[in-house]
């Protein structure tokens, strides 16, 4: 070998090299490794596979598993044995396509980097993680939860279905059974209604009852503490979205509650996340990092090794990260005070680090919510279009005026082509400090089914509380005072 040449790795087959190109999926356990191969394997097997235009009644009974048993190779990653099972497969590929997830980017949330543990007070002993972009969500679930889900999956679909994805509801994505050493793990992926570019300050989790409904010390003592109904009301908290997300959101819920009580389900939270612009901007031009940016660091969880030579790797192309606090290039003196930028496409972002607003990306940060919406369509031929849309904020904010030489907002281009896309900038709710906040608000914990345990609770309780203080009350009853407790606080 010449000097200075580096001996090409791979594994040599009959004088020939073999190239490296099976994914290794390496985490700091054998169950987040095993996890990330199946989830690599379970999609990329459903590109293999017609998908009918129509589910039938068997596709809710379906699933897939794959059995590996006397693994010699990578042994420091994977355990000798492991299987993995991926339930109702074609379903929740088409609920992931009504929700507007994408296959390839659903795959790289959650195989590119090892999945991250994140803190929850949920007392049932369910661990749960983040997917590095913070995109998704996963839960280990109950074998109870599991059989439950397979008994409302049907309605469920419906559900999305005809309300066209328009919910506050957990979007489920996927369910799956882990096993690694004979121990099975059930787990269930969800999107993150929290925010995946903007820097969660306050969270609170909603049920409108008061027994046992404030934050324990233990709780208040963590970074971001996840507060209850009684701190709720104890902070005087309102809810301040506008008239018209109001009016979404409790139409939403409404439809929302009343599908859980058909189906006996009760004890659900509404979790809010709170973002703080203001306080966001004061910890950016102080050098702090935002308090989830620390969920971003980690080791990758992808590496390569050798392969049999089988296909090309079908997470080879990537979706490009949302970078916390970038701004999208709509003109200053054409955003109102307490302005948020709302987008529907990542080509809208510009490099604005010195005017410094708040990102919401519609097709991301699905559960936000934010005052005085309105869009500036900017158009193809990045004039008349641009022009037109320029008019409207005009109107929109005829309180403000150009300044002499305003620069005109920049239509985005790819390729040197103007691109259509849709750019809003909303006045966000404000609240009593006069800070800009930004809600998230979605549904939680729905599967929990009223049967003949929660029917003894909720007699052992009533001994003792009144049946307003409880959490533990029929569905009916439940959702009646859930939409009632949050209608007080939305305004």
């Amino acid at each position: 070998m010449a000097p200075g040449k580096k001996k090409k790795k791979g594994k040599k087959t009959g004088g020939h090299f073999v190239h490296q190109k099976k994914r290794v999926f390496r985490a700091s356990e054998p169950l987040l490794s095993v996890f990330m191969w199946g989830i690599n394997h379970s999609v990329a097997e459903l590109n293999h596979v017609s998908i009918p235009p129509i589910l039938l009644p068997d596709d809710f009974r379906a699933f897939t598993k794959i059995r590996i048993e006397n693994h010699l190779y990578n042994k420091d990653v994977f355990p000798g044995k492991y299987k993995f099972k991926s339930y109702c497969p074609l379903v929740f590929h088409d609920l992931r396509k009504r929700f507007g997830v994408d296959e390839v980017a659903f795959m790289n949330s959650l195989t590119q980097f090892e999945p991250l543990p994140t803190d929850s007070p949920s007392r049932s002993g369910a661990k749960f993680y983040v997917s590095h972009d913070k995109r998704f969500i996963m839960k280990t679930i109950l074998t109870e939860e599991v059989a439950l889900f397979h008994q409302i999956i049907v309605q469920y679909h419906q559900f999305i279905v005809e309300s066209e994805g328009k919910t506050l509801l957990p979007q489920y994505l996927g369910m799956y059974r882990v096993t690694v050493g004979g121990n099975e793990t059930y787990i269930v992926v969800m999107r993150n209604i929290l925010s995946s570019s903007l820097p969660i300050h306050k969270k609170y989790d909603l049920k409108g009852s008061t027994y046992t409904r404030s934050a324990s010390d233990k709780e208040k003592a963590k970074d971001l503490p996840t507060f209850k109904d009684n701190d709720f009301t104890g902070d005087g908290v309102r809810l301040s979205v506008g008239e018209p997300n109001r009016h979404v959101i409790l139409q939403r819920l409404q439809a929302d509650v009343n599908f859980l009580a058909e189906l006996k389900l009760m004890d659900y939270s509404l979790l809010v996340g709170i973002h703080d612009a203001e306080r966001h901007q004061q910890d950016v031009k102080q050098g702090e990092p935002a308090e989830e940016e620390a969920e971003f660091t980690g080791g990758s969880g992808e590496e390569t090794a050798d392969d049999d030579g089988s296909g090309e790797d079908p997470c080879a192309e990537g979706e490009a990260s949302i970078t916390p606090g970038v701004v999208f290039a709509v003109p200053r003196w054409l955003r109102p005070p307490n302005a948020v930028v709302v987008a529907d496409s990542e080509e809208a972002k510009g490099a604005h680090a010195a005017d410094f607003y708040p990102v919401i990306n519609r097709s991301i940060d699905y559960y936000a919510f934010s005052q005085n919406t309105f869009t500036a369509a900017q158009g193809k031929d990045g004039s008349d279009g641009a022009a037109a849309s320029r008019h409207k904020l005009e109107q929109s904010v005829s309180s403000l005026s150009a300044p002499a030489g305003a620069p005109a907002a920049e239509t985005p281009s790819k390729g040197g082509v103007p691109t259509s896309t849709s750019v809003a900038v909303a006045g966000v709710g404000v609240g009593s400090s006069g800070a800009t906040i930004v809600y998230y608000l979605g549904l939680i914990d729905v599967l929990t089914h009223y049967g003949p345990r929660k029917m003894a609770a909720h007699t052992a309780k009533t001994v003792k509380h009144r049946a307003d203080e409880i959490s533990t009350i029929n569905p009916k009853a439940y959702a009646q005072r859930f939409l009632q407790f949050i209608e007080g606080h939305v305004v």
